[in-house]
């Protein structure tokens, strides 16, 4: 479940700015900024559906609109892309003010170059993810002046608000060059990821080697494959929210975080620490990390699976593993092997081969999916070799289940 809530800030001139925040139910682990693309409202579906991703995954996220555009104020006569820049600056300072400075920050399109030049100005971000972003203005301008080649009609209607607005642009991008942002991402000094789908047709795919090749490490590139420009389907910008939740977490951690040298599991060993003194959980392996949790209706706030979804989690994985591992050996015919899982508490007497005969038992199911041209002899095989999952043999036999409270020194 994610909380949001509208919210007014000011920019350095003291006009107001409306925005949007949305945190986990849970504890938020971290803030982060998003900066939308140009003209765009702050509800655009990519950048929803890039929040909601993101506060899912314990971000607070703040996104808003920029001076004269949506719901802010100010005069669009007076606009400037440094006014974008000091608009975010502004954001950053209220996050800061009232939670916690942002540790990510988030730009799409031109939002993108717009949080790569802000970067500077804001010391607690530890990283920045631009997608689909300009490398210099210059070329924004030629888009104005030559409109947008095979753009949807989206980014038209889009477009040609724009030029209603702003007019040609020139105006708009005229304090800032393509050197001073240049000279921003070489400065940068914080992790950056690039987002850019190959078939872009507005903002091309050598912006993203222009902005890569003038960075400086740590710095990676994700291929938005099959994406527009503003990433209008929804799989691409919930996939886009994913990789930047993932990849911020190498670099952003909790103000009370635990040091960065903390001890972690050893393989095998499998660490799970509450986060929100209630039912929320991190879980931590040698080398992953994810999040456990108990329904709303149980009193949890629901950003992660329960404790039994994980279990049937793990049987389904190993059950999927244990096929393939037989197909390949066998060279079966098995394209792909899907396992829906389900559990319940049942009465004994509903499983006359169950040693317990009397009060409840737990009755798993597992419901294999197999898509590939099997005999019905391999498909009977294919039954029987998913008994021999690890996991399911564990679970079916004997455990010594120990338990020691441990005093922290």
């Amino acid at each position: 479940m994610i909380r949001r809530k509208k919210l007014t800030f000011h920019n350095r001139k003291g006009e107001p700015l409306a925005g949007l925040l949305e945190q986990p139910a849970g504890k938020t682990r971290a803030f982060a900024l998003f900066a939308h693309c140009f003209t765009c409202p702050r509800d655009i579906l990519a950048a929803t559906r890039i929040s909601h991703a993101l506060a899912t995954r314990g971000f607070g996220v703040l996104r808003f609109d920029f001076t004269g555009f949506g719901d802010s104020e100010g005069d669009l006569a007076e606009i400037t892309f440094s006014q974008h820049i000091r608009d975010i600056v502004s954001a950053a300072d209220y996050l800061r003010e009232n939670f916690a400075a942002p540790a990510l920050l988030v730009g799409h399109s031109l939002g993108g170059t717009a949080v790569l030049s802000a970067a500077r100005e804001i010391p607690e971000a530890a990283a920045v993810a631009a997608i689909a972003a300009p490398a210099n203005t210059e070329s924004i301008a030629r888009l104005f002046e030559e409109g947008f080649p095979g753009a949807d009609a989206e980014v038209m209607r889009l477009a040609a608000l724009a030029k209603q607005r702003i007019g040609d642009g020139r105006r708009f991008l005229a304090d800032i060059s393509g050197d001073r942002i240049r000279e921003d991402i070489r400065a940068l000094g914080k992790a950056l990821l690039m987002l850019h789908s190959p078939l872009d047709t507005v903002v091309g795919l050598h912006h993203a080697r222009e902005i890569f090749e003038a960075a400086l490490h740590p710095k990676s590139f994700v291929s938005l494959d099959g994406a527009d420009h503003l990433l209008t389907k929804r799989e691409d910008s919930e996939y886009a929210g994913q990789i930047i939740a993932a990849w911020a977490g190498k670099y952003v951690r909790p103000p009370d975080a635990e040091p960065a040298d903390r001890e972690e599991p050893e393989i095998g060993e499998v660490l799970v620490t509450e986060i929100d003194g209630r039912f929320s959980q991190e879980i931590r392996t040698h080398r992953h990390s994810l999040l456990a949790d108990e329904p709303l209706d149980y009193g949890g706030a629901d950003i992660g699976p329960s404790p039994y979804e994980l279990l049937l989690a793990s049987l389904g994985a190993c059950t999927a593993m244990t096929i393939r591992m037989y197909a390949n050996h066998k060279k079966l015919p098995i394209e792909k092997v899907s396992v829906r899982l389900d559990h319940e508490k049942v009465d004994a007497k509903e499983c006359p081969d169950c040693k317990t005969k009397e009060g409840k038992v737990d009755r798993i199911t597992r419901e294999i999916h197999v898509e590939g041209d099997l005999t019905p002899e391999q498909r009977k095989r294919v039954a029987t070799i998913a008994n021999r999952c690890p996991v399911h043999r564990t679970l079916q036999g004997e455990i010594a289940d120990r338990v020691r409270v441990v005093e922290n020194k």
